[in-house]
């Protein structure tokens, strides 16, 4: 049986090594446990692929402030995402 915490700090030592592959892991492994402020440092210590999967739960919960919190991280997706949805909800018919 794997140790995951074993797995995870030697993860966490590739990518304060550099490694962006470990660093993306550490992304996947934070967005499986639904650990939003792990995904948040991630995307600080330079994850896109973090910026991506906050993106996503940003855009699908309708989070602007999040998405421009994530567009300001230099994650230039979550920016276009943002006009996208600001696009959609100006378009939208009031009722």
């Amino acid at each position: 049986m794997t140790n995951m915490n074993a797995d995870r700090e030697t993860l966490r030592e590739l990518a304060d090594g550099g490694n962006a592959t470990a660093l993306d892991r550490l992304a996947d492994l934070a967005d499986a446990a639904d650990d939003v402020v792990e995904l948040s440092e991630l995307l600080d210590e330079g994850s896109m692929h973090a910026g991506l999967l906050l993106t996503r739960r940003a855009a699908a919960a309708g989070d602007l402030r999040e998405l421009q919190r994530i567009s300001d991280a230099s994650y230039e997706e979550a920016g276009n995402e943002l006009d996208r949805v600001l696009k959609v909800s100006a378009a939208e018919p009031r009722g």
